[in-house]
């Protein structure tokens, strides 16, 4: 094989490379981490590349580690490139946030890496993993029981910001104040094609000597069992069982990007509220999904409400959709993470406890359309309707205005409601910015925003309150306030009386 024309096809097939691009390159030493600084350096000519050498001593091999470190930091300056070298006590991080020292090593080294990214001024990070690895991380997350997107493996081209690193942890080593929100870089991976045995020939081939790893070798850590004595007897089923995985691989990232539009067009259509503490999904556009998509939207609903999730796991999502199709209103499923699915009449809800739960019995509007009032009328909002009539000056009394019992109910000033806008009325969500003049506030404008905190309602539902509007006037936030402008007053004549009402269907 020749890796340096493997490097190229992969780079314009996955679009890894812009010209000019800047780049971190993650080098350990070893020798998949080596040839690809070598392949980048050959090529830096023909992309334009300006490249920045990052080495991580993650303190767990002592002298052999510092050795490393030296070894990393002389290859870039013999060879002519700027290099950034770090120290991080995994252990110390592995304690700390009760992770294996596998797993504490990778946060600290792509978080390391990150950073390097951020004060060098680059949006790219090439890292060294190759075939056999793609092989043996397929196979870890088979046995795992992971689904599709598991089985897919590693990818080419990636933001670093979905790992959902740990971040800040200054007792674990990492560098405080960083944010993955703030760099969230792509990870590249111009080796993922190339087998292990190729990139050894390669540094042969080439002269170069890389250093060597005697942890790789200890099979108490998992990769290195799988590597070490899985695969090896495996491959006495089948000789070419890592092509074939590694095909499997690239046969399944296909068919996880196709899953993955296909969530993204079921969302869109069967979303009717999200916020930061709740999914909302429509029931009836729900029942009409394949259970493939049903587990797609659920897993896609817990990672947006719990960004620092790597797995759901099968049998909560199974026991979700099951209590999705089969439930009666008011029944719950536990998801990770302490959210709940929540069951009502017409919706879906995913949050989490104390948070949002199931809805208030409100008419909320989730649509994100302007809806015309029909005045007089029947305005139909879901199992909500809202009923506007005229009154004349007989046809209302000021003691029933001014003792209405009913939130959900108002009475405005007509003839003031008709000059602010002689068009139709809207029912809006509300948008940043608004403002209106509450009644008893006398006159003083506030935004809707704050006044729906100080009213505690919940923060799931705040963005659903319906507010009625003429033009960009807001007359009324419903269920809450009037504007001072519309109240009646011993000069209304006409009187618009509004009232929601809950549609009886039979159910």
């Amino acid at each position: 094989m020749n890796v340096v024309a493997a490097v190229r096809r992969a780079i314009k097939r996955y679009e890894l490379l812009n010209t000019g691009d800047r780049l971190v390159v993650g080098v350990s030493g070893g020798p998949d981490s080596l040839c690809l600084l070598h392949v980048l350096l050959r090529l830096q000519e023909e992309w334009d590349l300006q490249l920045h050498v990052a080495h991580l001593n993650h303190r767990m091999r002592g002298e052999e580690a510092e050795a490393d470190a030296a070894f990393v930091a002389d290859l870039a300056y013999r060879w002519g490139l700027p290099v950034t070298v770090g120290a991080r006590d995994v252990p110390a991080l592995a304690r700390t946030h009760r992770l294996s020292l596998e797993e504490a090593a990778r946060q600290a080294r792509y978080t390391f890496l990150a950073e390097v990214a951020a004060q060098v001024g680059a949006d790219k990070i090439a890292v060294g993993h190759n075939a056999d690895d793609q092989v043996e991380t397929v196979v870890m997350h088979w046995l795992r029981g992971a689904g599709p997107a598991g089985l897919r493996g590693m990818l080419p081209k990636t933001m670093l910001s979905h790992y959902h690193l740990l971040g800040e942890a200054p007792s674990g080593g990492l560098k405080p104040g960083f944010s993955m929100e703030r760099a969230g870089p792509w990870l590249i991976r111009p080796l993922l094609g190339v087998p292990r045995t190729e990139i050894e020939a390669y540094c042969r081939e080439h002269g170069l000597q890389p250093r060597f790893d005697r942890s790789n070798l200890d099979t108490t850590y998992y990769r290195n069992r799988l590597r070490h004595e899985l695969l090896p007897l495996l491959e006495t089923y089948n000789a070419r069982i890592r092509e074939v995985l590694w095909r499997s691989a690239e046969v399944m990232a296909g068919d996880v990007e196709v899953l993955r539009l296909a969530c993204e067009a079921a969302w869109a259509r069967t979303v009717q509220a999200e916020s930061d503490e709740a999914v909302v999904f429509d029931r009836t556009a729900w029942a009409h999904l394949p259970i493939g998509l049903q587990r797609g939207l659920l897993r896609s609903a817990v990672v947006r409400l719990r960004h620092s999730l790597r797995d759901v796991p099968y049998e909560v999502i199974e026991n979700a959709v099951e209590v999705a199709a089969r439930g009666s209103v008011g029944a719950q499923a536990s998801l990770p993470a302490g959210l709940t699915l929540s069951v009502t009449y017409d919706r879906l809800i995913v949050a989490g406890p104390g948070v949002a739960g199931p809805p208030p019995d409100w008419p909320l509007l989730y649509d994100q359309a302007p809806v015309p009032v029909a005045v007089p009328g029947i305005t139909p909002l879901g199992e909500w309707q809202l009923e506007a009539r005229v009154l004349p000056p007989d046809g209302w009394e000021r003691t029933a205005v001014e003792l209405n019992p009913d939130p959900w109910q108002a009475y405005l000033d007509y003839q003031v409601v008709q000059r602010m806008s002689p068009g139709a009325l809207y029912l809006r969500r509300r948008q940043p910015g608004d403002r209106f003049r509450p009644l008893g506030l006398g006159g003083h404008r506030t935004r809707v925003s704050q006044l729906l905190i100080n009213l505690k309602v919940p923060r799931p539902w705040r963005d659903a309150i319906p507010l009625l509007v003429a033009g960009d006037t807001i007359l009324w936030v419903c269920g809450f306030r009037l504007d001072e402008a519309v109240r009646v007053t011993e000069h209304t004549q006409e009187v618009l009386h509004l009232r929601f009402n809950k549609v009886d269907d039979g159910r």
